[in-house]
């Protein structure tokens, strides 16, 4: 166990500017946001701040009538917050690793889980995934962003990211997929022998498969099964 003098505690963990920009790693776990405009979040992610930045959960019709009947269906989990003003903003999700992503026009799918912040510069529409309903614990949706800024994601541990060709597809659990890029369709399969080997929920059996060019980011940790984050 490490033991500090006060002085010392503070010198290790205190704040640090280190000049990379909006979105910033302030530590693996905790992301400063540098904001001087305005930024979208996930609700309930916010755990300090300092300035004057005014915080606005995200109005019903704000991105129009299709998102709001989407928004219907997909839960809480994608509640946002728009963030506005000057200040710094530092954001967490449940002790999760984060990793900053910056597009530059590419285009991204993100679990609904797993999306911490990204920039307004940044097109953006929710993706029902209707074959799984009541597979996923509040993962029935995803995020598809694309366009040129910078998007934060989360994970559970490290991330892993597979790349698929078109002779070598990548199969995943659901619940453990935290993002494929934007030219990947999954499909969904159902094999009752990868229940038996993998997993511990009731869909389990329920694979995505990806095939094409791109890649997969997938997590060692199941969304709908209790554990301690690293």
């Amino acid at each position: 166990m490490n033991r500090y003098s006060v002085n010392e505690f503070v010198e290790a963990t205190k704040q640090q500017d280190k000049g990379e920009g909006l979105f910033e790693l302030e530590t693996p776990r905790l992301l400063e946001i540098n904001l001087d405009n305005q930024v979208w979040a996930k609700t309930g992610a916010m755990i300090s701040y300092r300035g004057k930045i005014k915080f606005e959960r995200e109005g019903i019709l704000e991105h129009g009538i299709g998102k709001m009947f989407k928004k219907a269906f997909s839960g809480e989990g994608t509640a946002l917050m728009k963030a506005t003003g000057n200040g710094k903003l530092y954001l967490a999700d449940q002790g999760k690793k984060i990793s900053i992503l910056q597009l530059n026009g590419e285009s991204i799918y993100v679990s609904g889980n797993d999306i911490l912040a990204f920039e307004p510069s940044l097109d953006w529409d929710i993706k029902l995934m209707k074959k799984i309903a009541g597979v996923l614990s509040g993962g029935l949706f995803n995020i598809r962003l694309e366009g040129h800024g910078m998007v934060a994601i989360t994970s559970h541990y490290e991330p892993l990211t597979l790349l698929v060709t078109p002779h070598n597809p990548v199969y995943t659990d659901p619940n453990a997929t935290v993002a494929w890029s934007g030219d990947l369709q999954p499909e969904f399969v159902a094999d009752v022998s990868f229940k038996t080997f993998v997993g511990r929920g009731s869909g389990d059996s329920l694979q995505m498969k990806f095939t094409g060019n791109g890649f997969v980011v997938v997590q060692p940790y199941e969304e709908g099964r209790s554990s301690d984050d690293s």
